[in-house]
């Protein structure tokens, strides 16, 4: 199953690297990545697979909720299929 994270938050060092180590730790591959500095702040999309994974997407969602706090960003996980029903023009 695929998954999609959003990062938002101020621009700060180590965010990616956070991100992704946790990501690592939790055997979730990162399928594809974006990211871009918009007025200061720092914006991030990623796909990731979760097929071989050490958690569920819900367990997955609040480590992350986690992790956001104490970076002071913001992070969201929402499943693929309903973030492009979402998406769908």
């Amino acid at each position: 199953m695929n998954a999609i994270i959003t990062v938002v938050g101020s621009d700060k060092v180590g965010i990616i690297a956070k991100t992704s180590a946790y990501l690592a730790e939790h055997s979730i591959n990162i399928a594809d990545i974006t990211q871009t500095i918009l007025s200061g702040n720092f914006v991030m999309m990623m796909m990731v697979n979760l097929d071989s994974a050490d958690l569920t997407i819900d367990e997955l969602r609040v480590g992350l909720q986690e992790l956001s706090a104490k970076m002071q960003v913001e992070i969201n996980v929402m499943n693929e299929k309903v973030f492009s029903a979402m998406h769908r023009v």
